[in-house]
């Protein structure tokens, strides 16, 4: 559900503003039109559980929750992700990694050569995600995907068993999945993935802070009702000591505000009465392999 959710705030930003912060021109064709509707309705008759205060048409009221509370995190870390991939790859990155790919949708956008991409999630995942491609006629030919299942021991053995070749410099995206991990398991994660790297090699992800805010609450209630609980918390020095046990420095951190100011100033300015701000207690990490 959380997957369906992050790809409906993907869509109704593309579909509704003219200068967009992401611009995901396939995510509405991921989503059914029933299931963009469901989801719309359903976000619009909670208003009063994000905004008890709100009064405004429905209309109003869905811009609001997706603006306030779907669209910041989301937006964000897919902006800072693939700004920092084409960086990656003017330096010499040939193979993308996008751990629970869930319904990503950069392979289909890009035209990019010279660059293989690698689709990592559960067997169910995957064979959804196929079908909505298949139904909709998009083109999956050049894209590895690979079912893992991240709580068995030796997932890492399906991407060494694929053709993944761990002597090209990779980028690996982690979005998303370090809320739902325990300590040690994101831990182990990175340690397994930085395994498989050679030098020069990026991983990207984002994670929560000590530092709670009305909206990363209200996320983990929205986690919780989809049977999806967040487990973890980080400090900046956690997150630094498990990268450098596996070999990896930051080259790159934001902050909420810094979020804000780098990847929603043009948007916020253009758009004064309905600003969007990234939410306080959650961080963006580029970190590199030496």
């Amino acid at each position: 559900m959380t997957a369906l959710v992050s790809c409906f705030a993907r869509c109704y930003h593309y579909k509704n503003n003219n200068y967009r912060i992401f611009s995901d021109n396939i995510a509405e064709k991921i989503l059914s039109d029933e299931e963009y509707s469901s989801i719309a309705s359903n976000m619009t008759n909670g208003i009063k559980f994000f905004n008890p205060n709100f009064v405004g048409t429905k209309e109003n009221a869905l811009k609001w929750i997706v603006d306030n509370q779907l669209s910041p995190s989301v937006l964000g870390r897919s902006a800072f992700c693939e700004k920092t991939l084409l960086n990656a790859i003017k330096i010499g990155c040939k193979e993308y990694l996008i751990f629970a790919s869930r319904y990503d949708t950069f392979a289909y956008r890009s035209n990019i050569d010279n660059l293989r991409v690698f689709e990592i999630d559960k067997s169910e995942m995957i064979e959804d995600k196929i079908r909505r491609l298949d139904k909709n006629k998009l083109n999956y030919s050049k894209v590895n995907f690979i079912k893992c299942d991240f709580t068995n021991k030796n997932w890492i053995n399906n991407i060494i068993n694929s053709n993944y070749d761990k002597n090209q410099i990779s980028f690996s995206s982690l979005l998303g999945i370090s809320y739902y991990l325990a300590k040690e398991e994101f831990s182990n994660m990175i340690k397994s993935i930085s395994s498989i790297l050679c030098n020069g090699s990026s991983i990207i992800f984002d994670y929560p802070t000590y530092e709670d805010s009305k909206e990363t609450q209200t996320n983990e209630k929205l986690a919780s009702g989809a049977n999806e609980q967040m487990k973890s918390k980080y400090s900046y020095k956690e997150i630094e000591d498990i990268l450098s046990e596996s070999g990896l420095l930051i080259y790159e951190h934001l902050n909420n505000k810094e979020m804000t100011n780098t990847y929603f100033e043009k948007y916020n300015n253009l758009n004064p009465n309905n600003k969007i701000i990234a939410p306080k207690g959650i961080c963006y990490c580029l970190a590199v392999k030496k």
